[in-house]
């Protein structure tokens, strides 16, 4: 039998395994061995030296061709006698004659029958080296635009049959049909590789659809595509035709399968992203309703090809090659498990290179318009937009890669784009494409990448870049590989999760991304912002507190330009996030907060005139008591994140804090007292001779305020002894009046809006405490002190602080504190009063946890208790030891000779400990702490405050510093009362 070989046997590469090259030959001597004709031709085969070398380059490279020759003899004789044009032409009318078939099964193993010769004939053309790389990835589209077409005419029928639709032509149902089937990527481009999905987007006109329930076609073209995919990408025994990809459609995760193509177009005017529109500039009509998606796609045209791009679209093109940027001045790229698809210097960036300036130029050139990467790249250089070697070098890569792209994936028929990662892979792989041996192939492929590398890298050299140096893909609606590999390098927990964050951001489906100028500036922020945000000790935590905080801006906010103008802010706002979710919160109720840290004396304390002049200006627009009332919150809540923020950057501490946030509550309070009561007196008028005072307590009281701490108030009043009801238009009696007034400030302090609550107030000081009047009269609380008081009341008392007040009722209201907080006292009483109190307090709050600053033996409260211990008992004798503010007050005392300077060093000492560490754990803390559950960033943070060289440490000097103060009470208090500290 006479065998024509329409190649030169000297082209084909060598087997990469003898022994499976023989063994091949063997299966298919048993093969053919029932078949005389079919015999004789195999013998033949392997008898020339051609024929053996076609056998040894198949078998010996892949066995999936391998077992495709083995099914398809009848093919390889075609191939051989008549070419592979010839051949390709013959399976695809076998393939059409079969499609007629209306069993469903019958046309999937014509499909998938085809689909087997299709390979064989094309990986045959291809290693023999009869078609050159254009040709073999033309007739793979060709082929799957046929498959795609069988199988929507197949799924048309049926929708007929049903009676959902009517067929236009019965003959060919994919003709006016109104569905719609483009193909993306590389088969729009007629660029498919061997083992390639296929990416489709699915469209529907309901103006070409002939039926008689169009609410209902939405239902039957999803079900149709469910349909024609199956017929594709479904295993069975006779293999796969193609495997499918949907998600280039606009926004997959929140849109069907089929989509109207005013719903498309609405999204794409709307909403379409710059890779969107790279994506489209290899679109086209592959199956169903052609001339349809023709139409479609002229009308997408002014989307894809903008005649005029403004700055920030181009930068936008910019960020999108960042985004996949190379690292610049990396060590040598290994060859062993690299990928050459989505790796550095492989066929995404000689893709994007060329598609990046097609958008740029492409909308004033319609010559630049072509889909084909080689075809775009020669049209640029012939344009002048690249240099004629770079197009040279570029093409040559992209053409070397891709061949490598197709051994790789004819090996096994695996859809990858990774080399091996052995060395014998390695040479397997070399002489499967010819080269001698593995290292001629490392140089080649190596000097490829290198070109490709250097060209990328090149392309919009002159813009910012505001990334990181690590590759991040988030275009296009699948993970990147090597994106998701280097993000989890980065200390993101799950790759694969942040990816999707990022392109939900993209999607803009939250309102401070639905505009296209804040994606595009997203686009060039997000790898910078990823970098900062790994920074942090919980990148994956941080990620979605600000992914939380995205959510929740308003429209309009202009985060995105900020960042970009200030990069420095965008690590503040990751540490933040990492960092001190308090302040995350915060930062998401009021975004307002962030404005403010751009200015120039952001970081300094200001001191209480700076502040009161400061909120007289935010509420110089205020038109009414609700305007009043929402900018005071507004204010406070930024100066409180001020204050959390110098914090975290450590500028302040918990010491020096406490005085600060005081200062931000006493003007906060003053600015709405003097609203409240101005519009108050305008409908009720004034009572004669009266006057109202807010008296601070507790830690506001003493200056120590904390973040998240209640705001102690006592109202009080006084009139004169014959004043009758208010003069105003609604008078009320004076005891009604100033109720009234407090209820009212009261409701301003704590009405929770959407920036949530100014403060929350304890009341429980006053007089009598919860059964007593909100407002009490000035006389009835000096009864109340001087006859009624307990003794915990009394050291309560001395940290009382007038905040507001007419100057003589503050007089007479520190008068009547001062004396009662003076008179002579039972040194032996009060002790046991102190103790009892402790004790009662240590039932209620035990605070086990170390962590518990105020209430842990050793904490806040005893250091709190000591000092206001002593000064009741001395206070007579020495009156100026009083002091609202316990630090002040242990100088005091101190000075006066009633604590021992070691001792009252070791209180302050420790006092100062504990502020530090609850100024601390306030921000970065949610509910209470657990040392063993503490991220690093909340241990850093702690350690930094306790001024400790580590987390043991700090606990071990935490623990000593609370010995040292249960000391001090067990000898102060304890002790004199007779009463055990524990």
């Amino acid at each position: 039998m006479e065998i024509i070989f329409p190649f030169d046997p000297s082209v084909l590469p060598g087997p990469g395994d003898r022994d499976r090259a023989e063994t091949g030959v063997e299966r298919l001597r048993d093969a053919v061995s029932g078949n005389e004709t079919l015999a004789a031709f195999a013998d033949a085969l392997i008898g020339l030296p051609a024929g053996r070398a076609l056998l040894d380059s198949v078998f010996g490279n892949s066995p999936f061709l391998g077992r495709c020759l083995l099914r398809e003899i009848g093919t390889l004789r075609l191939f051989l006698a008549q070419g592979p044009d010839a051949a390709f032409a013959a399976t695809l009318a076998a393939l059409d004659a079969a499609s007629a078939a209306n069993d469903e099964a019958a046309v999937m193993a014509a499909l998938r029958r085809a689909r087997q010769k299709i390979a064989l004939i094309t990986a045959l053309a291809d290693i023999a080296g009869l078609w050159r790389l254009d040709r073999v990835t033309g007739a793979l589209s060709r082929f799957a635009d046929r498959a795609a077409q069988i199988a929507t005419a197949h799924m048309l029928r049926a929708s007929a049959a049903r009676g959902q639709i009517s067929l236009a032509h019965q003959d060919d149902p994919n003709r006016d049909s109104g569905f719609i089937v483009l193909g993306m990527g590389k088969l729009g481009a007629h660029e498919l590789n061997y083992s390639s999905d296929i990416d489709l987007i699915v469209l529907y006109d309901p103006q070409k659809v002939r039926t008689t329930d169009p609410a209902a076609l939405g239902q039957v073209f999803v079900r149709l595509t469910r349909g024609f995919t199956r017929m594709l990408s479904e295993r069975t025994i006779d293999g796969y035709v193609f495997r499918t990809d949907l998600r280039l459609r606009p926004d997959p995760s929140a849109t069907p399968l089929a989509l109207s193509v005013q719903a498309a177009m609405e999204y794409y005017e709307s909403t379409g992203q710059n890779w969107e529109r790279a994506a489209m500039v290899k679109a086209r009509p592959v199956a169903g309703d052609r001339e349809a998606g023709a139409e479609f796609l002229a009308r997408l045209r002014p989307f894809i090809w903008r005649k005029h791009l403004d700055f920030a679209a181009i930068e936008d093109i910019h960020s999108i090659k960042r985004q996949i940027t190379a690292h610049r001045g990396g060590g040598e790229i290994a060859v062993n498990g690299h990928n050459i698809k989505l790796g550095r210097g492989g066929i995404r960036e000689i893709e994007f290179f060329a598609q990046t300036q097609q958008l740029i130029w492409g909308g004033r050139n319609a010559a630049l318009r072509i889909p084909e990467t080689c075809a775009a790249l020669r049209g640029l250089a012939a344009a002048g937009r690249i240099t004629d070697d770079a197009a040279t070098d570029m093409i040559a890569a992209y053409e070397y890669l891709r061949r490598v792209e197709h051994r790789l994936q004819m090996i096994e028929d695996e859809q990858t784009h990774s080399l091996p990662r052995t060395d014998r892979e390695i040479d397997a792989v070399a002489a499967f494409l010819g080269h001698d041996n593995g290292g001629e192939f490392r140089t080649v492929l190596l000097g490829h990448l290198a070109v490709v590398e250097r060209h990328y890298a090149g392309l919009f050299e002159g813009a910012p870049d505001l990334g990181g140096g690590e590759t991040l893909v988030f275009t296009g609606n699948e993970d990147h590989p090597e994106t998701i590999r280097n993000l989890e390098e980065m200390g993101f927990d799950n790759g694969s999760t942040v990816a999707a964050i990022v392109r939900g951001w993209h999607h803009g489906r939250y309102p401070a991304t639905r505009t296209v100028r804040s994606r595009q500036l997203l686009t060039g922020l997000v790898p910078g912002l990823l970098a900062a945000l790994a920074r942090t000790a919980e990148p994956s935590t941080a990620l979605i507190r600000f992914d939380a905080y995205l959510h929740a801006l308003p429209a309009g906010i202009q985060l995105f330009s900020i960042f970009i103008a200030n990069p420095p802010l965008i690590d503040l706002v990751a540490e933040i996030m990492g960092n001190a979710p308090r302040l995350s919160q915060w930062l998401r109720r009021n975004p307002s907060c962030l404005d403010a840290v751009l200015a120039a004396d952001y970081f300094e304390t200001l001191d209480t005139a700076t502040l009161r002049a400061d909120l007289d200006r935010a509420l110089g627009q205020a038109g009414d008591i609700e305007d009043v009332l929402e900018g005071t919150r507004r204010w406070a809540y930024e100066h409180k994140f001020r204050v959390g923020v110098q914090i975290l950057r450590g500028v302040t501490d918990g010491i020096r804090a406490g005085p600060a946030l005081s200062a931000i509550a006493d003007t906060a309070v003053i600015a709405l007292w003097r609203a409240v009561e101005a519009e108050f007196i305008r409908r009720h008028g004034r009572v004669a001779g009266g006057g109202a005072a807010l008296l601070a307590m507790g830690k506001l009281g003493g200056g120590e305020l904390a973040h998240r701490s209640d705001l102690d108030l006592v109202f009080i009043h006084d009139y004169d002894a014959d004043a009758g009801a208010s003069d105003g238009p609604k008078p009320l009696v004076p005891g009604l009046y100033f109720n009234r007034l407090a209820q009212r400030l009261i409701a301003g302090i704590t009405a929770r809006t959407g920036e949530g609550r100014l403060y929350e107030l304890d009341m429980r000081l006053r007089p009598s405490g919860d059964k007593g009047p909100i407002a009490a009269k000035l006389d009835g609380f000096a009864q109340y002190q001087r006859e009624s008081a307990w003794t915990w009341e009394q050291m309560a008392l001395t940290r009382a602080r007038i905040v507001a007040a007419p100057d003589w009722l503050g007089r007479a209201i520190e008068a009547v504190i001062r004396k009662s907080l003076t008179r002579a006292r039972d040194a032996l009483a009060l002790a046991r009063d102190v103790a009892q109190m402790r004790t009662r307090m240590i039932k209620e709050h035990p605070g086990k946890s170390i962590w518990d600053i105020k209430h842990r033996r050793g904490g806040l409260v005893d250091i709190e208790f000591i000092a206001q211990y002593l000064m009741l008992r001395h206070a007579a004798a020495t009156p100026g030891i009083l002091s609202p503010n316990t630090a002040d007050a242990l100088t005091r005392l101190t000075n006066a000779g009633y604590l021992d300077r070691q001792d009252a060093a070791a209180l302050q000492s420790t006092l100062g400990l504990w502020q530090r560490l609850q100024g601390v754990l306030r921000l970065s803390a949610e509910g209470a702490f657990d040392g063993d559950q503490a991220t690093e960033g909340q241990r850093a943070l702690l350690i930094e405050a306790g001024q400790a060289i580590d987390f043991e440490r700090l606990i071990a000097d935490m623990k000593a510093a609370a010995a040292t103060v249960m000391e001090n009470y067990q000898r102060q208090i304890a002790a004199p009362a007779k009463i055990s500290p524990s």
